[in-house]
């Protein structure tokens, strides 16, 4: 239960409270002053704070003021007379949580006091969270000794600290979000929101009103006001991933707001001024598509204040035992499991492998070993058919012409022949492809936005 400090140079007053309060079941302490309440406070961390308004020495709003609110502080509840009433007002101001006339009646006294407890409870829970999204998300907990990302970590916690716009390069799967979110979490801004839009996902049409929000009246359908995404980030940091499939009507207007850091919601008249953080993402080549007329140049210049660039994992190679090593404790702790590291030949295999999925896909086979597995360590059997023979790649052996070739068209070229092989069958196209069923569902996505849904049964084990 709660605990509760009453402050009151009144002995009467005291005893009674703490009757009253001791009888709701709450753990209730009582101090005659203000600086004997200040040392209770240290000794006993109340939840509530009942303190009288008008006291000898430092009164109720001093006290108020004078209690540490680091990590947290007390809900503080004002007792005074009603001739004081405006004074309890102004203490509000300054960071009480409500305020009593006395003579206090018992029901409105349980009832605050309830409300007050209630309201710690759900700051320390907050607070809590606070704490374990950053332990999560900390800049020293990923997971990377090469060069290359020791070199994206050493930037990452220069720009933390920072509000510049940042841009992360890499193929699908190596843990793009991971980093925005580490950014964020690492930032001034951890308490405020992170909001994360996947471009690729979201319908041509629709995008104006996701992103600034509409008034009603503003199109068919629009019966109320919405906010869109950067007004609900705002003080907080918006992740826009796969960038480059923005499409261009949406590039010239993303270009506006980061120049002028301002919104405005279809059919409103009215400038939104904005606080967001903008980090973007892509697994595509910008400069190329900028060749292409797909990404305007001038919006590519305004992203790129910092780049990012997150190797794939066939060239981490050195990383893949504590990569797999932490999915191993983190699926341990999921499925009530023991398993206490792989195999020589099993850590072999997934070095030896290409990892065309990335670090999406490792997790994903390290998921189902966990699972799998009925031993101390994790054998090959428990990855049997999860990782597809490396010297398989030589089937497809061929020389690159002077020219070059299309990396999206022969990417897209596998996956529609995977598709055509398995009769459709997702899953068993995304093994053909050595690919998780989540990556291989994803690029599938990309290459038939609004076709027709292939067939998702998974195959027999």
């Amino acid at each position: 239960m709660a605990v509760v400090l009453v402050v009151d140079d009144e002995p009467l007053q005291r005893d009674i409270l703490k009757t009253i309060l001791d009888g709701e079941g709450y753990e209730t302490h009582t101090a005659s002053s203000a600086e004997e309440a200040l040392e209770t406070i240290k000794q006993f961390r109340p939840d509530v704070l009942l303190t009288d308004l008008k006291m000898e020495g430092m009164d109720g709003v001093e006290l108020i003021e004078a209690i540490p609110r680091e990590p947290l502080g007390p809900s503080a509840i004002i007792m005074t007379a009603h001739g004081t009433i405006s004074s309890a007002v102004d203490a509000m101001k300054k960071g009480a949580f409500d305020y009593l006339t006395k003579p206090l009646e018992k029901d409105s006294l349980i009832l605050t006091v309830r409300r007050a407890a209630e309201r710690t409870e759900l700051l320390k829970e907050n607070l809590k969270l606070q704490r374990e999204l950053y332990d999560r998300f900390r800049i020293e907990g990923i997971i990377g000794r090469s060069p290359k990302m020791r070199e994206a970590v050493e930037i990452m916690r220069k720009v933390s600290t920072s509000p510049v716009t940042v841009l992360i390069q890499g193929e699908s799967g190596t843990g793009k979000e991971l980093v925005a979110r580490a950014i964020h979490y690492n930032s001034s801004r951890r308490t405020k929101t992170f909001t994360a839009l996947n471009c690729a996902s979201i319908p041509e049409n629709l995008f104006e009103s996701e992103l600034f929000g509409y008034e009603p009246g503003a199109f068919t359908g629009a019966a109320s006001r919405r906010i869109g995404l950067f007004e609900a980030s705002n003080g907080g940091t918006f992740f826009l991933d796969e960038i480059g499939d923005l499409p261009l009507l949406m590039q010239s207007k993303l270009l506006r707001v980061l120049q002028d850091r301002e919104i405005r919601r279809l059919g409103g008249k009215d400038a939104i001024k904005i606080d967001v953080r903008i980090i973007v993402a892509t697994n595509k080549e910008l400069e190329k598509e900028i060749t292409r007329g797909t990404f305007r140049e001038d919006l590519y210049y305004r992203l790129r204040v910092v780049t990012i660039e997150l190797p794939p994992l066939r060239e981490r190679k050195g990383d893949i035992e504590e990569l797999a090593t932490f999915f191993t404790t983190k699926y341990n702790m999921e499925f009530g499991k023991r398993i206490r590291g792989v195999e020589a030949t099993v850590l072999k295999a997934l070095t030896d492998y290409n990892w065309p999925g990335n670090i999406r896909q490792l997790e994903s086979v390290m998921e189902r070993a966990v699972l799998m597995s009925d031993t101390e360590k994790i054998e090959m059997k428990d990855i049997k058919g999860e990782l597809r023979c490396p010297q398989a790649a030589d089937a497809l052996d061929f020389d690159i012409p002077d020219e070059g070739i299309s990396f999206d068209k022969l990417e897209e070229k596998l996956i529609r022949k995977a598709m055509s092989k398995s009769n459709g069958v997702v899953s068993k196209a995304a093994k053909l492809l050595g690919m998780s069923y989540k990556t291989f569902w994803y690029r599938w996505e990309k290459l038939n936005p609004g076709g027709a849904a292939p067939r998702k049964d998974l195959p027999p084990e």
